[in-house]
């Protein structure tokens, strides 16, 4: 899923820029059950923040980390600030 209009990115930004983020990645990394739980929350919340500790991603910039991320969960990558990025995922009908 890729290319969200404008009007949807900025509902995005307005709704979780003042939000903390809901998911925390770690040093860890990413794993099968991180992939999970985003995938839950998009499922009930349709948007989620992540937020990653520099050491999670390594030596990856944090907009190619988001993407992998995001095309892993089936998802749109809204925006990316520092450690912290937005993602996206309309509900099946």
């Amino acid at each position: 899923m890729s290319g969200l209009t404008a009007g949807k990115k900025r509902f995005v930004k307005r709704h979780l820029s003042d939000e903390s983020a809901t998911v925390l990645i770690g040093k860890s990394g990413v794993s099968n059950q991180l992939l999970k739980e985003i995938g839950k929350q998009l499922d009930k919340n349709k948007m989620v923040k992540v937020k990653a500790l520099k050491t999670a991603l390594g030596s990856v910039d944090t907009k190619l980390f988001a993407q992998r991320i995001a095309e892993q969960t089936g998802s749109a990558l809204v925006e990316v600030r520092g450690h912290t990025f937005m993602l996206y995922k309309s509900r099946k009908e």
